[in-house]
Formats: structure tokens, C-alpha cells, sequence
């Protein structure tokens, strides 16, 4: 499979069908048809509208979007997103909010590298604006990254984020969501060793795996049953001429959106029907719920082949983290030097990728940190996405972090009633 014919065999597939979606809408939206009581024209037509878009999606980077916020004058403040630290894999990016003073919160979003942009965050971002001055990792595709860049593995993720804490100071409060959760932790540990004084105030875990054997999934379950070998074998393929990282070995963005899709076949199939019959009709529109929701979802980026295989092998099936025994850049990183950071773990009771137990776990390995600066939560009935973008993040989980951050940097404890309902 590591060849480029096999990258450029792929992106052929999808090229050919926006160009077959494209067709297919020009041909039956032709004026000549319009009197025609056909009505399989205005399908064709809404298929091929439905399916351009689609495929055209698989490779443009969203746009955050987010133009401005409302301040507590009352006023629009525009938001303007400035990079805060370049790198050739990553960049951190603050969304500075024009016109409005620093505010008394600064808040570490870390973004997953597991396949879409940093984007995922975008209503996460938005949520935490009024409140917080907020900065984003924000990966790079690494098709586009040329190879004498170098490689990129989770020793190199992991050292990123110690550079980014750094960069922004000790009174930083951050919030790792899903596959960097294990690495923002070690992330932590490797500055409280090397230069304590750079460590956040405070670091919330969401739905990360941090001893990814807590509780098995189909993610797990996949780690487990694959060998290296094979892995290597099936999922790594060269990136083609096309773009500027021509040669690299890369884990293909639209090899890991085959496999989300997979997994909810059923699900996205009749989505995309039903939409499809609503566009023929003249129910649909540029963003309505299918377009908002499918645009991010099908937005995917290719991985450096050393992150993917050293992440499966060394987080999954070694449990380097899960044991203490994660080694960054030839030093052992020992959990138990973190002593001053709040720490806080958020999971979902139905979360189907990241299983409860399996982050909560990270707060076992702390044991130089007292129990008043720990925290954890387990949100009932939420799934995955719903922890950190959905309705449990916006009515539950957003109060409580922001609550746990203020603590940690020495605000008292506000009450919080709960939204039990809608």
C-alpha cells in the first residue's frame, strides 16, 4: 500500500465523483428540460448537487467562522484569528476579540490530530469566547507538509504542546478534548520536571484514552485484534505528486473518513438520501442542519504515518501512558511530578469511542496531586461529540469547567444549578 499510485488512485475516486455530481446537475438543470414533468429530472439534479458537494468537501479546510462576539457592553466585537506560534506540523492560533481588554481566564484548547481540522472545536471556541481569551492548536495537513520537515510522532506532538504552555505562561488554563487528552498529560508532567514554573494552572481531560484497557470499544477492540505489520500495511500509502508533501508517508485523511463512515453506515446513508429528497423539493439550503453538520464531518486531513502507528502502538497497545512508562525525547515521564496542577477528567455515560474508565484513569497516575485538586464528572446519557460541541457541553459541562478553572486560579466557588431538560 505504500505507494503513491495508491494516494493518487484515491483522490481519483473522489475527483471523479464530484465531477460525476457536477455533470449530473448542469445536464438536468438545462433550460430545455424546464417544461418537462420528468420527475426524475429535478432528482438527477438534486443528486448531483447533493454528491458534488460531498466529494468537494473531502479536501478544503473549513473555515472557523467565527466573525464576532457579542461583549458585555453589549456591543459586536469582531474576532480576529492571529497565529501565536508557527511550526511546520502546527500552529497555535489566538482568537483575538477586537476592542475588548484581557481577560481574567486564558484558555489551552488542544485539538485532536485524529483525522478532521481543528475546526471540529468551532462551537467549543464559540461557547468559550464571552468568557475567556481562548488559543487553539491548529495541525496542519500532512499532505502539504513537505518531507524535509522531517517526521512528527507523539514525542513530537507532545513536546509542540509543551512549547505552546510555555508560550503563553503559568496562568493558562487548558482544555484537552478526546485523542490528545493522554498527551496533554504527559505534556504537563514533562514541564514539571524540565521547568515547573511554565505549567498550567489548570488542565481539564475530556473523554481522552488515557488507559484505553478501562473499557473496551470498537476502537480498542481494533487495536487490539491489528498488528503493527498489518496496520503499517493497509493504512499507510505515500501522498502524491499533487501536493507539496509529495513522498511523505501519511495515514490518508479519506482512508480514515471510509472508516468513521463505516461505522454508521445505516445512518449516513439515509441522511444522505433524505437530503437529497429535500434539495429536489426546495427544502434544503447552503446551511441548513445537513450541510452545517456533513461540511465539518467530511472535511479530513491526512496524518504523518509516525503519529498514527506511534499512537496505536504506543498509547493503545503498550499503554505507555496508562503505565507511566512514556518516554519523551530520551527522558522518562513520571505523572507523579505533577503537585500544583487542578486537574479535572469529563466523560460521557454513553460515549461509544472513548468509554467512561478510560479517563478518569489519568487522575490514578497523579499521585503527588492531593485530592482537593482533582476533579472529575461523568455526564449522563452523553455521547462522544455531545462532551465537548453538544447540549451536555453547553447546559452542563461549559458551567462546570469554567467553575473548576476559577477555583484553580483562586476565584471562589460559584453555584451551579444544572439544566436537567432541554
Amino acid at each position: 500500500m505504500k505507494y503513491m499510485f495508491t494516494y493518487d488512485l484515491m483522490e481519483s475516486a473522489r475527483n471523479t465523483n464530484e465531477w460525476l455530481g457536477a455533470s449530473a446537475r448542469a445536464f438536468a438543470s438545462y433550460p430545455a428540460f424546464a417544461m418537462s414533468m420528468n420527475p426524475m429530472l429535478p432528482l438527477m439534479a438534486a443528486w448531483g448537487e447533493v454528491t458534488e458537494r460531498t466529494f468537494a468537501r473531502m479536501i478544503a479546510k473549513p473555515d472557523w467562522g467565527i466573525r464576532s462576539i457579542v461583549g458585555p457592553d453589549g456591543t459586536d466585537h469582531l474576532v480576529d484569528v492571529k497565529p501565536v506560534v508557527q511550526k511546520p506540523f502546527g500552529d497555535l492560533v489566538q482568537f483575538f476579540v477586537r476592542r475588548r481588554s484581557p481577560m481574567a481566564r486564558k484558555v489551552l484548547l488542544v485539538a485532536p490530530m485524529s483525522g478532521h481540522y481543528a475546526t471540529l472545536l468551532r462551537s467549543t471556541v464559540a461557547s468559550l469566547l464571552p468568557d475567556a481569551d481562548v488559543y487553539v492548536t491548529d495541525w496542519h495537513n500532512a499532505r502539504d507538509i513537505p518531507v524535509s520537515a522531517g517526521k512528527f510522532d507523539i514525542e513530537d506532538y507532545t513536546l509542540y504542546l509543551a512549547e505552546f504552555m510555555k508560550e503563553l505562561g503559568p496562568d493558562t488554563h487548558v482544555i484537552a478534548i478526546c485523542q490528545p487528552v493522554p498527551l496533554t498529560l504527559a505534556a504537563t508532567a514533562y514541564l514539571a520536571a524540565e521547568d515547573p514554573d511554565a505549567q498550567p494552572k489548570s488542565l481539564v481531560l475530556i473523554g481522552g484514552p488515557v488507559d484505553p484497557d478501562a473499557a473496551a470499544t470498537e476502537v480498542t477492540d481494533f487495536g487490539r485484534r491489528v498488528t503493527m505489520g498489518q496496520l503499517e500495511h493497509l493504512a499507510i500509502q505515500r501522498v502524491g505528486f499533487k501536493h507539496k508533501g509529495a513522498g511523505r508517508l501519511v495515514y490518508p485523511g479519506l482512508l480514515q473518513l471510509q472508516s468513521f463512515m463505516a461505522m454508521n453506515a445505516e445512518r449516513h446513508g439515509k441522511a444522505f438520501s433524505e437530503q437529497i429528497f429535500r434539495v429536489s423539493r426546495g427544502e434544503a439550503s447552503d446551511h441548513d442542519a445537513h450541510n452545517r453538520f456533513y461540511d465539518e464531518y467530511l472535511a479530513v486531513m491526512d496524518m504523518t504515518a509516525e503519529f498514527y502507528l506511534s499512537t496505536v502502538e504506543r498509547i493503545f497497545k503498550n499503554r505507555e501512558i496508562a503505565t507511566n512508562s512514556f518516554v519523551v525525547a530520551g527522558r522518562k515521564v513520571d505523572f507523579g511530578a505533577i503537585t500544583k496542577v487542578s486537574v479535572m477528567t469529563v466523560e460521557g455515560a454513553n460515549d461509544d469511542i472513548s468509554a467512561p474508565g478510560q479517563c478518569i484513569a489519568a487522575l490514578k497516575l497523579l499521585t503527588g496531586l492531593s485530592e482537593d485538586k482533582k476533579g472529575h464528572h461523568l455526564e449522563p446519557g452523553a455521547g462522544h461529540y455531545g462532551i465537548f460541541a453538544g447540549k451536555s457541553w453547553r447546559l452542563n459541562i461549559r458551567p462546570l469547567v469554567l467553575n473548576f478553572i476559577d477555583q484553580a486560579g483562586g476565584k471562589p466557588k460559584r453555584r451551579i444549578a444544572l439544566a436537567s431538560g432541554q
